[in-house]
């Protein structure tokens, strides 16, 4: 473990698992001590799923799987003892291992292969462990019905929470770029979880950065964001579902030259980001310091960014250029752009690296490029009453975001309306 780093909290999963285990243990002492609950309880260990829809294909999973093994479990039983009289003879053992053969065929048949697991399961605990019970009928009567107590406690105890409002009617977005650390470190499962369950439940949700998509691929692959996200500091509007740009604002092609031109008087390099359909193309003439070249090297690997050397053309949808360099130089050049005339058409920003000591950025993008001014369109396109900035607090991380998202999504019914 790293110095410093905290270990990871008791999630809810954690915690219905064992209340699961609790519940099948009472309503095995409430039935007088009848049936087996080790199946019970692992019947209901499989139902308590991350997600509500997850626990019900469980469910349907393990009935397919216990009624089919069931079924080839009694039809075993006749074979073995009451027709032939082979059980524990290795013709017995033959006729087990054959008739796996049928029980995994009909799951096959049915369209239901994930069941099979647990067919084979209930088949060879009847068959293998359970054949020479005073009364094996029983037993399997008893399998069933402790399969189905298992899933009714799993389903039950998944679905317990505490009575809270929704608030559907806001859209509550979540700002990336004030993290400590890169957003692939702090985006761990149980945000992914908190927010993938409030999204299936009405959350309107999506997150502000400057980043580009290309950067979040990796890490929001497990969100299930219905609405694009603003992405390029307000540049644009990126759709992950359909991997497609639904909005963005264009630095014109007459623009983008002049601009190129300051930066190479300067001695400088300028990545210009444009737009093809909806892949990103990143123009660049040389690299001229480490920084640049560390960038180039590291990034140009990810399929999502295609690095071009050469300038762009004039009808190219350029949505930003970025600029890197040792500090000092950066300074000068910003200054030299914010003065010049072009500069007043323009969003010009400025800022250190984090990355790379020493050096710092400059950033380009049309004039009406704005992460809240971006919101405020999301909120139009698709009728969204209210917006509502989610911030992080005390690790300022993901995991925060994802409480404080959960406080505001959801409060508690009885927490005094403010």
């Amino acid at each position: 473990m790293k110095a410093g780093s905290r270990l990871p909290p008791i999630g809810n999963r954690i915690i219905k698992s064992a209340a699961g285990v609790l519940l099948c243990w009472c309503i095995y002492l409430l039935r007088g001590r009848t049936g087996i609950p080790f199946y019970s309880m692992l019947a209901a260990l499989w139902c308590i799923q991350p997600y509500i829809n997850k626990t019900m294909s469980m469910a349907l999973q393990r009935t397919i799987g216990t009624f089919i093994g069931a079924a080839f479990g009694l039809i075993t039983i006749v074979l073995e003892i009451y027709a032939f009289n082979i059980y524990d003879r290795p013709l017995g053992f033959l006729v087990v291992a054959l008739m796996i053969i049928p029980v995994i065929y009909t799951t096959v048949l049915i369209k239901r292969p994930n069941a099979s697991y647990f067919s084979c399961v209930v088949f060879l605990s009847i068959t293998v462990i359970h054949m020479t019970d005073e009364n094996p009928f029983m037993f399997v009567l008893n399998r069933v019905l402790d399969t189905f107590i298992g899933i009714a406690v799993g389903m039950l105890v998944n679905s317990a929470r505490l009575p809270r409002r929704r608030i559907t009617d806001t859209l509550f977005t979540a700002e990336l770029d004030d993290m400590l650390s890169p957003i692939s470190e702090q985006l761990t499962p149980f945000s992914k979880v908190e927010i993938n369950r409030m999204l299936s439940e009405g959350l309107k949700f999506t997150i502000a950065t400057m980043r580009t998509p290309a950067s979040l691929m990796d890490t929001l692959s497990d969100v299930d964001l219905e609405l694009p996200v603003v992405v390029m500091n307000g540049a644009a509007l990126y759709d992950f579902r359909n991997n497609s740009y639904v909005k963005a604002y264009i630095i014109s092609g007459d623009t983008c030259e002049k601009i190129r031109c300051i930066v190479n008087a300067a001695g400088m390099n300028v990545f210009t980001n444009a737009l093809c359909d909806d892949s990103l193309v990143i123009y660049y003439d040389r690299l001229e310091n480490e920084a640049e070249k560390t960038i180039f090297t590291l990034l140009k690997k990810s399929p999502y960014r295609n690095y071009i050397n050469r300038k762009p053309a004039l009808d190219d949808r350029v949505i930003y250029m970025m600029i890197v360099g040792i500090s000092d130089r950066i300074s000068s050049l910003y200054e030299q752009l914010v003065r010049n005339e072009i500069g007043q058409l323009l969003k010009i920003i400025t800022y250190p690296s984090q990355d790379y000591p020493g050096y710092s950025y400059i950033k380009i993008y049309n004039k009406n490029a704005g992460k809240q001014h971006m919101t405020e369109i999301l909120c139009r396109e698709y009728g969204i009453k209210k917006c509502s900035a989610v911030t992080a607090s005390g690790s300022r991380s993901m995991n925060s975001i994802a409480r404080n998202l959960k406080r505001s999504f959801e409060p508690l019914i009885f927490k005094r309306l403010k």
